[in-house]
């Protein structure tokens, strides 16, 4: 297969690209092109074309990977996704807890590997694969950069104008059965649709006590949170709603529709192989 690799450094944990490189050097894909992101622009379709590129090797984190994914998505190639980042939960999804090197040999192993579709919710131009947070503790995001680039002073000021704006305002959901404002909402892609979870937290202990439960992994069953699986949402907020899509930060005004779809680009999945049984 030939290949075109999409590296971020500054995703969180890329630190084997040139053991990626060597592993393929040693299996049937054959590295073509490698892509430092964001320094270097994603390539596009054309480009892939021209070169005649059947596997994009995506070794970033979840918003990275999420940039590629949406630029691509009318490719008709396969991607293969390594956990590169802090979170890596796509990868997780994909692969279970195998590193980069397991998954790249047990791609390249397979002659025809598995390649489905992925679900993903959309609001405005933007796409999530893994999670879109709406609402104030979506400013979180910008203490976690300060951190990832080593700014400690910047993150802290960060962390607690984060902290302010949690128990201020909120977002408005729509077209659900809990119709009104609440601290934060969380729209889920799933292969059915969509999950959306209303987050009702008031004063530290109660966000204390549902950041213990994120943690243990059993979030959704807190009596802060309501799950609903509506076809489709609206949300206001003012203006400007601050979001989080996949992690990565943006503003979009209100009212937003917020639905769902699947991907035409076709993503290897290896989950399901001996190796991690």
């Amino acid at each position: 297969m030939r290949a075109w690799l999409i590296v971020n450094p500054a995703s969180g944990s890329v630190t084997e690209t040139h053991s990626i490189d060597a592993l393929a050097a040693e299996t049937a894909i054959e590295l073509v092109r490698t892509t430092i992101f964001p320094d270097e622009p994603l390539p596009r379709a054309d480009d892939l074309a021209t070169e005649r590129i059947e596997l994009l090797i995506l070794f970033a984190g979840d918003g990275t990977i999420n940039a590629a994914a949406c630029a691509l998505d009318g490719w008709g190639g396969r991607v293969l996704v390594l956990p590169g980042g802090t979170m890596n939960m796509l990868a997780k999804q994909l692969h279970g807890s195998a590193d980069p090197k397991a998954i790249v040999a047990r791609a390249a192993a397979d002659p025809a590997p598995e390649a489905i579709p992925l679900p993903f919710v959309e609001a405005g131009p933007h796409r999530a694969f893994v999670a879109m947070i709406a609402g104030p503790p979506a400013a979180w995001a910008h203490a976690r950069e300060a951190v990832r680039k080593g700014r400690l002073q910047a993150a802290w000021r960060a962390a607690r104008i984060a902290w302010t704006r949690s128990f201020a305002g909120g977002v408005r959901l729509r077209g659900t059965p809990r119709d009104r404002r609440h601290r934060a909402v969380v729209a889920i892609p799933d292969p059915g649709g969509m999950e959306i979870a209303a987050i009702d937290v008031d004063g530290w202990i109660g966000a204390v006590r549902l950041g213990l439960e994120w943690l243990a992994g059993d979030w959704r069953t807190s009596p802060a949170v309501t799950i609903m699986t509506p076809d489709a949402a609206s949300i206001e907020g003012g203006r400007a709603i601050h979001l989080l899509f996949d992690g990565e930060s943006v503003k979009l005004p209100g009212p937003l529709r917020v639905s769902h779809g699947m991907t035409r680009l076709g993503f290897i999945r290896t989950i399901g192989s001996e190796d991690e049984q």
